[in-house]
């Protein structure tokens, strides 16, 4: 269905999410059947060329000016850009004591034509748990003001490590593992750059989210929002705003191979920062710029001119009625490298026009909320992955 006002769709998209994150306990009527079949069709764009893959979801190849994200009223004239002004210039480990492998995210016979990019096809189930996830939001303690008393973070648990300083960026390399989950819960490990204590903030790496995915596999994610998960507040690519401009990797799709238990380490060489020429914060995964969110969504209190914090670390959810979740590969901390989940590499961009640089070890703050169930230690080692670093994680399976 076509709508001549953009504004329209984007209030029609906010309602029918509403409607379906009220009604996905019981059977939706007739009407709302069909408010669901608009915003699907809303959402997904007509798709040039489509795969699909072996677990199941649909890859399409759209045109790249007429993605979603152009259907935000901020981004009306918005003039696409393709890749970053710059990529920063990440130092290179040559320690080989704790080698681990950057993923090759796989995907034999899938290619998009120029001037497209690849998208996760979005289906019904995706819109009830999206909703979901976005009602109980991603904010790790240190980002929220305790000012705030709107923010519930009950069942939310966190081993995280934070970096509190003005910056334009930062990266990490977040270990993956499939950490087990049930369908109501959630098991992620990400970095977050956020600004204004946290109301603004960009979120990037995997979860584990059965409820959304219907399996308990590692998925790539991002997550955003410009004040404080009230009214906008995105994951993935589900509501306009994130311009994607990737034609290998789609948000949403599987992350594989994971790491085995004292065996072979993947990771997500994850880097968020902003370009020093428009202002826009860029998502590049593996040197491959996936795309960005423009410098208009925000406010210069909050990320329009740079960050005040970064965090990297494990985020858990579950009810308060269940046994929580496992966090990295569910074990702690304390049983080190290839045992406990890590995120390394630590990197800060301290100048927005390109200086690169390691966080002082005495900036770097740790927090496990729930250290009988999950914990995070400080690793200051040798080489530039492991002079700063986190080991973080734990079984779980406790009750609050």
């Amino acid at each position: 269905m076509r709508y001549s006002n953009k504004l329209i769709l984007l209030t029609l998209s906010t309602m029918a999410l509403i409607l379906v994150g009220e009604s996905h306990k019981s059977v939706p009527s007739d009407e709302e059947e069909e408010e669901m079949e608009k915003l699907l069709n809303y959402l997904n764009k007509p798709a040039l060329k489509s795969f699909q893959t072996e677990p199941g979801y649909i890859l399409d190849c759209i045109d790249i000016q007429k993605q979603l994200a152009f259907d935000h009223p901020l981004l009306k004239n918005h003039s696409i850009k393709l890749k970053p002004t710059i990529i920063p210039k990440w130092t290179k480990d040559n320690n080989t004591s704790h080698k681990s492998s950057s993923l090759p995210f796989r995907q034999d016979g899938i290619s998009c034509p120029v001037g497209t990019v690849i998208v996760k096809r979005i289906i019904l189930e995706d819109l009830i748990q999206a909703q979901r996830l976005k009602s109980l939001g991603f904010n790790y303690p240190g980002q929220i003001s305790s000012k705030d008393k709107k923010i519930d973070l009950t069942g939310h648990h966190f081993a995280t490590i934070s970096y509190k300083d003005y910056h334009y960026g930062a990266k990490g390399n977040i270990n993956v593992w499939n950490p087990n989950v049930s369908p109501d819960q959630f098991s992620l490990a990400a970095m977050t750059v956020s600004g204004n204590e946290g109301f603004q903030s960009i979120s990037a790496g995997w979860i584990v989210y059965p409820g959304l995915y219907h399996n308990n596999q590692s998925r790539l994610f991002t997550y955003w929002t410009a004040d404080g998960n009230n009214k906008t507040h995105c994951y993935n690519t589900l509501c306009p705003g994130f311009v994607h401009v990737s034609t290998k990797y789609a948000i949403g799709m599987l992350v594989q191979p994971v790491s085995i238990y004292d065996g072979q380490q993947y990771q997500l060489e994850v880097s968020i920062y902003q370009d020093h020429v428009t202002g826009d914060w860029w998502f590049v995964l593996n040197n491959e710029p996936i795309g960005y969110w423009p410098k208009s969504l925000f406010k210069p209190q909050g990320l329009a001119d740079g960050a005040s914090a970064v965090f990297w670390g494990g985020e858990v959810y579950s009810s308060v009625k269940e046994k929580s979740p496992s966090m990295g590969s569910g074990h702690f901390p304390q049983e080190g490298y290839k045992k406990a989940a890590y995120v390394n590499g630590f990197k800060i961009i301290t100048d927005i026009t390109k200086e690169v640089s390691s966080p002082l070890a005495s900036a770097l703050k740790t927090v496990a909320d729930s250290p009988n169930c999950y914990n995070v230690k400080k690793i200051l080692g040798v080489g530039e992955y492991w002079s700063r670093a986190i080991l973080f994680g734990g079984p779980g399976g406790c009750t609050f």
